[in-house]
């Protein structure tokens, strides 16, 4: 079986191919909504933010908010898009008690953004999926049924707040490859500033469309899993809908076409509507709004106030840095860990090294203690000097290791930043990183002669060891090894304690 066979192989799920396609709902990140004046700030107090546009009275009229096309024109750069010069807003209508209008203002047949394409990494292996379209529409309100014991009620404050509805092709095979989907989506809408990803407030809310079929077979019939808020249920959410699809099948029912949630308490997804179709919203032209027209010299000084997008500065990694692709996109995560790793590089000249410590011991410790590294205890320029002491021979790893601990568990002697700053230089260190290494006795010993007597008195004390090693036993010579580092309170040089004990030893 050659490779790409072994690969498609591994794809299949119980011999069923599994076929993904996801829309994403990103909310703007406005002052106000996209019909009105009314504020978007999350957690006020029910129906506090919803005004007259917002509650369909009588009379009132749709202004739309430039702040949010100027959102919709950036993703679409950032992305790879085709910007409509001309797009449409159409009513999609529906009944819901949280709807006040009977009906949404969406887009449907011309978008305001079109084409596009996200590309990431899966472990080693590059991914792309193409996106459809990605088209402003208003947010609904929300019912809300705990609080009111027995009774619903309805708030309208997320009533008219803007979104962007991103729409992939069905281009992934797995949950993993979705979930890894939308997690650089999520770094991209975050990363230019259009939404703040806050997934527990729905500022970034997907749903994911799943169904299955034999290799080469027409597309199985889809359902939708709604609202998933966190990637790990969303992996959940997906694995569950495969697994009971394919049973449906082998079991001899024929899937129906559905909306469902996913109840993160039992694990499973829950049929909660059937899917509708376009045809059943009913779709027009919304005569409240003319077309959206975008001149193209608004495009180009969106484009001109643009930053470095990921993908952009990941090749500047790997071109400028010599780091693999894999070390550029990981590095590339968000602003701030990139910055950190561009001053950390230029503090040392090392940016292989700086890439292994933050995506080794760095993002161990970040994780551990769930934080940012823009709250990094350590500073780039701190972990910048840490490497070149150890390229320099003044401490080993071990010592390394020793010392980023300790400049982890106490910032205070060494200065910390309240925040990481991308433009300018992170941290204000108060004791140098040479300090520390010399007030904790980290420095590598390097003196032949000093290591030539703990290595002989090791070996003295070590016969059955030095006996194995010649009888031709491998494994005792990392045995003394160890022995000769312990002796030395690891301050060892370690390439000069295998030389040394190796010329010895023979």
């Amino acid at each position: 079986m050659n490779q790409q066979v072994k690969k498609e192989a591994s794809l299949l799920v119980r011999g069923y191919e599994v076929v993904i396609g996801f829309e994403t709902h990103a909310q703007l990140a406005t002052q106000s909504k996209i019909f009105s004046r009314a504020p978007t700030a999350f957690g006020a107090e029910p129906n506090t933010q919803a005004c007259a546009v917002d509650l369909a009275l009588p009379g009132t009229l749709p202004v739309m908010n430039r702040g949010a096309v100027e959102h919709a024109i950036r993703l679409g750069l950032a992305l790879g898009s085709h910007i409509a010069e001309q797009s449409v807003f159409a009513r999609k209508n529906y009944f819901y008690p949280d709807l006040p209008k009977g009906y949404q203002i969406s887009q449907f047949e011309i978008p305001v953004v079109q084409g596009g394409e996200v590309s990431f990494f899966l472990g080693d292996e590059k991914k792309t999926v193409r996106l459809v379209r990605a088209h402003l529409e208003e947010d609904a309100g929300k019912s809300l049924h705990e609080e009111f014991h027995g009774m619903s009620g309805i708030d309208l404050n997320r009533a008219g707040t803007p979104l962007l509805e991103i729409v992939t092709e069905p281009d992934m095979r797995s949950s993993a490859e979705a979930v890894a989907y939308a997690k650089e989506l999520h770094k991209i809408v975050t990363w230019i500033g259009v939404c703040d990803g806050n997934m527990q407030e729905g500022s970034f809310r997907c749903d994911a469309n799943v169904s299955v079929r034999k290799p080469g077979d027409p597309l199985g019939t889809r359902r939708e899993i709604k609202n998933l808020n966190s990637f790990k249920f969303m992996q959940q959410a997906i694995d569950y809908e495969v697994r009971w699809q394919i049973e449906q099948i082998e079991d001899g029912h024929a899937i129906q076409q559905a909306t469902v949630l996913f109840d993160p308490d039992t694990g499973e997804t829950r049929a909660m509507r059937t899917k509708e179709d376009a045809a059943d919203y009913r779709y027009f032209p919304d005569p409240d709004l003319p077309p959206l027209v975008i001149a193209r010299d608004w495009v180009e000084q969106v484009k001109a106030g643009m930053p470095e997008l990921p993908r952009q500065m990941a090749e500047r990694f790997v071109r400028d840095y010599a780091l693999p692709e894999y070390d550029a996109t990981t590095l590339t995560q968000s602003p701030a860990m990139a910055a950190y790793f561009e001053t950390a590089a230029k503090a040392c000249g090392q940016p292989k090294l700086v890439s292994n410590w933050i995506m080794g011991e760095m993002s161990r410790r970040l994780n551990a203690g769930e934080i940012g590294i823009d709250h990094a205890p350590v500073s780039p320029k701190q972990l910048g000097e840490i490497i070149t002491n150890i390229v320099s021979g003044t401490i080993n790893n071990g010592g390394a290791k020793q010392l980023f601990d300790h400049l982890w568990q106490h910032p205070a002697q060494v200065g910390q930043a309240s925040s990481l700053d991308p433009v300018t230089q992170f941290g204000n260190p108060t004791t140098s990183v040479a300090e520390m290494i010399d007030s904790l006795g980290l420095k590598q010993m390097n003196d032949a002669g000093a290591l030539e007597k703990i290595i002989d008195e090791v070996m003295a004390a070590n016969a059955d060891n030095v006996a194995q090693f010649r009888a031709g036993k491998d494994k005792a010579f990392n045995a003394l090894v160890g022995q000769v580092m312990k002796a030395s309170k690891g301050k060892a040089n370690p390439q000069q304690v295998n030389d040394l004990l190796r010329q010895k030893l023979q």
